[in-house]
């Protein structure tokens, strides 16, 4: 099984395969009979989609997977699927948008996804990277997250945002910046399109001076450092949607 892909843990598997963001090739369970409970709903999934189901040793299990929350099920899985830059946008809803860039950290792209995903967010845009190495530990960190969340590839944030600012989308970023706004000033009910920047890498000044909106996020007391990517994109994704709840309340 050289060069093959998994996911790991029944939470992404379950995802994937509700959501066919992937074909799955097939699903090895750990032959303990301590997962079998756990893991029945999963098997009627695979059976309703054909996806062939064999019983492994739990030997096998451990030596493909990356970690050890894996919870005895491991799915040999192919590329992840991605959609058109238009695709995203829902049909009836003010869009929701967010460009993840410059996460290194698989760990930090995971939450990240998880929390927009939870938050209501309609797609996430990528730059091009392979991130199919990390896709079990992305899988499983997001709670099948990634599975479930439309996805879409970009050059850059500035080509996503001239497309999605052409499609009447307001283009958002937070930036430490003395033209930023409190987040909870700024107007977030609106068709929106979020850049998220990595830790290491940031946003570029050019594209913070040619947002729409420029967000701060206030602090409850001085704290000169920045908040994690993770921290920060819950941070605004929820403020997103309190603002678009109330407004539709």
């Amino acid at each position: 099984m050289t060069g093959d892909m998994f996911l790991e843990g029944h939470l992404s598997i379950q995802a994937a395969i509700e959501a066919k963001s992937r074909d799955i090739h097939d699903l090895l369970i750990a032959e303990s009979k301590r997962f079998e409970r756990q893991l029945g709903e999963l098997r009627r999934l695979a059976d309703a989609a054909g996806i062939r189901v064999s019983y492994v040793s739990d030997d096998e299990i451990g030596r493909l997977v990356s970690g050890a929350s894996h919870g005895g099920v491991v799915a040999r899985v192919g590329e992840r699927r991605f959609r058109e830059l238009g695709d995203l946008l829902p049909p009836k809803q003010a869009a929701f948008i967010v460009m993840l860039d410059g996460i290194e950290d698989p760990y930090n792209f995971a939450g990240a996804v998880r929390v927009v995903y939870a938050a209501g967010a309609h797609g996430i845009v990528l730059r091009p990277r392979n991130w199919s190495r990390a896709s079990a530990v992305v899988g499983r960190a997001s709670a099948g997250a990634l599975e479930r969340m439309p996805l879409t590839i970009a050059p850059d944030a500035a080509a996503a945002a001239d497309f999605y600012r052409a499609q009447g989308l307001r283009i958002a970023v937070a930036a430490k910046s003395s033209r930023a706004r409190p987040l909870h000033e700024a107007e977030l009910a609106q068709p929106l399109f979020l850049l998220i920047g990595g830790e290491r890498r940031g946003v570029t000044r050019s594209f913070i001076e040619s947002a729409d909106l420029r967000l701060n996020i206030p602090y409850g007391r001085e704290f000169p450092p920045s908040l994690g990517t993770v921290g920060a994109a819950a941070v605004i994704a929820f403020e997103v949607m309190r603002q678009r709840k109330t407004a539709n309340a």
